[in-house]
């Protein structure tokens, strides 16, 4: 049976950290459709010769991001020491759990960079574990090469296509392991008038944000198109199949519902109003990190 669609959610445009374009969307207000995640920002810097100094120094607390590069070169330093260098096609991961303070800042004023960062949400009893950093490069993220030209980056999960399908390589998992809910996290190629159905556990929420082409994703009678900055949240069920209409891409995340309270402001994301009061005096009397 095929994933019903519960919601069709279209990305806001704003400017975030200096002068960073981004297509946001999140959860706030129906956290308990797009649990575990919490927010998906597709991100663009250097846009018409403009000049962006990316993300300057900031601080998180309560959750984790994994940050994909499709373009362009962004460093990240935070308090902790590390330093590095994403580039196209790379993927990095951080836990703030208890408080990090970190910057994301292109090598230059004038770099083109276009990437996507979801923050995910961590279970109570983590929210307070230590941060961490790691980052992986492209040669590092396994890509499944189909048949049709079709292709699959697969971020992070297990991924095991079907036997009908003629690939090389008919599995993958991704570098990024560490994340506290294991995610499914992938992107996907469709060339034009091409489909895949991708096998996923029955009882993940399923997100799928398109960011070029048109796709259509199979309902129990017929179809629903989602069109590029839309995300499709999808209910439980068995498959997933889907077609574009023309060259299209787009980013599948699943994984299994945390199912607690959520309370988020600003960079906290934490389970009651009295922590993230705490994270505000935390981060105020220089004691969050």
């Amino acid at each position: 049976m095929n994933r019903k669609i519960l919601a069709l959610h279209t990305a806001q445009p704003s400017i975030d950290g200096d002068g960073v374009s981004i297509q946001r969307i999140a959860g706030q207000g129906h956290y308990s459709q797009f649990d575990p995640f919490l927010m998906l920002d597709e991100f663009r810097g250097g846009e018409d010769g403009k000049q962006t100094k990316g993300f300057p120094e900031h601080p998180h607390r309560g959750f984790e991001t994994v940050t994909y590069m499709l373009d362009g070169v962004i460093e990240h330093r935070d308090h902790l020491g590390n330093v590095g260098r994403l580039v196209t096609g790379g993927v990095q991961w951080m836990t703030a759990g208890r408080g990090v303070l970190h910057s994301e800042l292109p090598i230059a004023d004038d770099s083109h960079f276009h990437g996507f960062q979801i923050w995910v949400n961590l279970p109570a009893s983590e929210k307070m574990t230590a941060p961490k950093y790691r980052e992986f490069g492209p040669e590092e993220i396994p890509v499944l090469e189909l048949d049709n030209g079709n292709t699959i980056k697969v971020i992070a999960g297990e991924l095991s296509l079907d036997d009908d399908l003629s690939v090389a390589n008919r599995s993958a998992t991704g570098p990024v392991k560490e994340v506290a809910i294991r995610p499914d996290y992938w992107d996907v190629n469709l060339n034009e008038k091409t489909s895949i159905r991708l096998p996923l556990s029955p009882d993940k929420r399923v997100l799928v944000y398109v960011y070029q082409g048109n796709i259509r994703i199979a309902q129990t009678e017929s179809g629903i198109d989602v069109h590029p900055q839309q995300m499709a949240i999808l209910d439980k069920g068995e498959a997933l199949t889907i077609s574009a209409t023309e060259q299209s891409r787009f980013l599948v995340l699943a994984a299994h519902p945390i199912g607690e309270p959520v309370v988020s402001w600003g960079p906290f994301v934490m389970n009651t109003r009295e922590e993230i009061e705490q994270a505000i005096r935390d981060y105020q009397a220089g004691t969050l990190v």
